[in-house]
């Protein structure tokens, strides 16, 4: 790559990111617009797929269920739409990608806690 490329991409990235992996409930922090005002909307849930692809590219996928309803969003990590990533809880899976929670439900959808 050249070196303006890499100048730019080394700017807009972020360097306070935490440790995030697959089974991990976390809280995205997005900034949302409306109208003129800005505020800014938590989004909890387990992660399902960790960083895909490298550099600014970068995404994690996050599902939650709420009412019986799942919602799964994907969020790039370096974004400026993105306020701050907090791990809620260490979740211990065997699996980087965990698409099988889809189908699960309730107590069978719970994610054991990951020591350390």
């Amino acid at each position: 790559m050249s070196l303006n490329i890499e100048a730019i991409q080394n700017e807009n990235k972020k360097t306070d990111l935490p440790e995030i992996r697959t089974g991990d409930t976390i809280t995205v922090n997005v900034k949302v617009l409306e109208g003129s005002k800005e505020r800014i909307q938590p989004f909890k849930g387990v992660v399902i797929q960790q960083k895909k692809n490298t550099g600014l590219g970068a995404t994690v996928t996050v599902r939650k269920t709420t009412d019986g309803v799942s919602i799964e969003r994907i969020f790039p990590l370096h974004s400026p739409r993105i306020a701050s990533f907090e791990v809620n809880r260490a979740g211990k899976v065997r699996k980087a990608r965990i698409f099988y929670m889809r189908n699960l439900q309730g107590k069978a959808a719970r994610i054991e806690k990951r020591e350390g």
